[in-house]
């Protein structure tokens, strides 16, 4: 790992299950719109792709067919790209338990989100992970080989994994997502994500960790994650403002600003066979 501490790893996160067309006309909805985007993101540097879906009327969905369909498209048309495939389980706050993982049965990605406890969601909803999810979660995929992406809004949620390390559901080492400045979640600052840091290297030592920040505490916390050894998500699930008063042209725009911040601090971007050994990907 000597070799790899000078890595930054760069996740993009293209749509998520919010942003519309009137929000931002460049955010992709399409399998076909989110395979061209993934790619070019690839090329520009990321190496992990987390993708949600959606349905005809825009709206987040858990389709599995649709996954399936997005990767078949960017297996098919850009067989050179080796981007770390990463899935939501949470595209959709409506949706049964059984949707949330069906496409993980189906198509075993390398990772996928492990939302590791429940919260209001943006104060219109419930977003619920109950401890049989997490179980039932934790167990498909060690058995399926995929690797989690433990989602925090907040410290309780380290604690919550924690718990299931030593419950045997999760397995060491892990990797964090620090959700910074999400409504409900904890807020997007430097003090808090060194609190988030601080909390997990107490409780789950030797994990590795990304962050973002939502809105006005994007580039805050990416400098910040940055300079504390941190990997960077960026995209257009978390953003849809490159700047303020600024529509982002693309989400290639946000890899290419994250790529340029981790180079002129003297580091370099993670290839996606570098962000498997770091993140001990098999």
């Amino acid at each position: 790992m000597g070799d790899l501490k000078n890595k930054r790893i760069i996740t993009v996160a293209t749509t998520g299950a919010w942003p519309k067309k009137e929000n931002n006309p460049n955010v992709p909805m399409t399998p076909a719109e989110i395979a061209e985007d993934v790619y070019d993101c690839w090329k520009a540097g990321a190496a992990i792709a987390h993708i949600h879906m959606r349905d005809e009327q825009g709206n987040g969905t858990m389709d599995h067919t649709k996954f399936k369909e997005t990767v078949d498209l960017l297996k098919k048309n850009h067989p050179d790209c080796d981007i770390i495939i990463n899935m939501t389980t949470s595209g959709d706050i409506y949706a049964t338990d059984d949707t949330r993982v069906q496409h993980i049965e189906e198509l075993k990605p390398e990772m996928a989100s492990y939302d590791c406890g429940s919260m209001n969601w943006l104060n219109f909803g419930l977003f619920i992970n109950s401890p049989e999810f997490l179980e039932r979660c934790g167990k498909l995929f060690k058995e399926v080989g995929t690797k989690p992406e433990i989602e925090c809004f907040d410290p309780g949620m380290i604690a919550n994994a924690a718990y299931y390390v030593k419950k045997g559901v999760l397995k060491t080492p892990l990797h964090f997502q620090f959700c910074m400045g999400c409504a409900n979640g904890i807020t997007g600052s430097v003090k808090n994500l060194l609190f988030m840091k601080e909390t997990m290297d107490q409780l789950c030592p030797g994990s590795t960790w990304s962050t973002f920040g939502v809105g006005h505490s994007a580039m805050e916390i990416m400098y910040a994650a940055v300079a504390m050894g941190g990997h960077l998500r960026v995209g257009m699930e978390d953003n849809v403002m490159y700047s303020k008063g600024k529509l982002a042209d693309s989400n290639r725009q946000f890899v290419e600003r994250a790529k340029r911040v981790i180079e002129e601090f003297g580091l370099e971007v993670a290839t996606p066979d570098e962000a498997r050994q770091i993140l001990n990907l098999k």
